[in-house]
């Protein structure tokens, strides 16, 4: 069985290689032309949103002919299928999933909603294909799944609320609220329906930061082992600040830096920072 997932997912191009993943392309829409989210990095990607300011891009989906596509030429090869997605809460990726196994009458292909994005919607994709490259039953993995979905966190906060405010995510008055006082909110995925959740506001990043690694430690406690991806747009500092913060808190058994896909830095701008976190024995006995 091969996966296939999206690029909200922040795979690294070294993990989508080694582990036989398929990454499907998210769309990001400049004035002068659309790319492809994986074909751009993000520095570049914040470059050329400045440059653009106050104009903001807009992101598209995958079609289903392109996942048609995908799937048909992994079926050709006698394999099955499993399509891993950024929550239906938050993009109608995996509904042009739906519709393009649709396509192919009779043919295996098994759709998987996150309920989660980013660094959450990644260990999934991760412990997927660990777990097909040793030959793990359909049942196994699908239960595994659903564990790791439960007991994922992913909280970030923002610099800047203008970003949302531009991309139509949330009024202007609050974005102006905001500014003028400050604020920077705390935001989660709710795993019931995977959708954002603001779980706190802050006036500063270092509060906010703080109040993140508070949350994740009421969360897991202190001697659950962790697997903790701290992950930002252009924010190097700040990243670099919450895993700290983070160490000296919780129990961590893995740690790694890394940046958002561009596609999501559209609606946050570059001051984003946060973490996904996932108890590291959900993401034993894989492989």
């Amino acid at each position: 069985m091969k996966i296939v997932t999206d690029c909200a997912a922040d795979l690294t191009k070294e993990e989508a290689e080694e582990l036989d993943i398929t990454v499907a392309p998210l769309f990001i829409q400049f004035p002068e032309g659309e790319v492809n989210s994986n074909e751009i990095s993000p520095d570049d990607f914040y470059r050329r949103l400045k440059n653009i300011a106050p104009l903001i891009p807009t992101t598209a989906q995958p079609s289903s002919g392109i996942f048609a596509n995908i799937y048909e030429k992994i079926i050709d090869q006698g394999e099955d299928v499993m399509s891993i997605h950024i929550s239906s809460g938050l993009s109608g990726t995996i509904e042009s999933a739906r519709a393009g196994a649709a396509q192919l009458t009779g043919k295996a292909v098994n759709i998987v909603d996150s309920l989660t994005l980013s660094g959450g919607e990644r260990f999934q994709v991760l412990a997927a294909a660990l777990a097909t490259k040793t030959g793990k039953p359909l049942d196994f993995i699908l239960e595994r799944l659903s564990k790791i979905r439960q007991e994922t966190e992913v909280i970030y906060t923002l610099e800047t609320l203008d970003y949302l405010q531009r991309g139509g995510r949330i009024g202007r008055v609050q974005a102006l609220a905001s500014t003028l006082l400050h604020i920077k909110p705390i935001i989660d995925v709710d795993k019931k329906d995977g959708k954002y959740s603001t779980i706190g506001k802050e006036r500063t990043i270092p509060k906010s930061l703080e109040a993140i690694t508070e949350h994740i430690a009421k969360l897991y406690g202190q001697e659950t082992p962790l697997w903790v991806s701290v992950l930002h747009g252009q924010f190097a500092e700040q990243a670099q600040s919450l895993a700290k913060l983070v160490q000296g808190k919780v129990k961590v058994s893995k740690l790694e830096i890394m940046r958002i896909s561009p596609v999501l830095g559209v609606h946050t701008g570059p001051g984003i920072v946060g973490l996904a976190a996932v108890p590291f024995h959900l993401m034993e006995g894989l492989d």
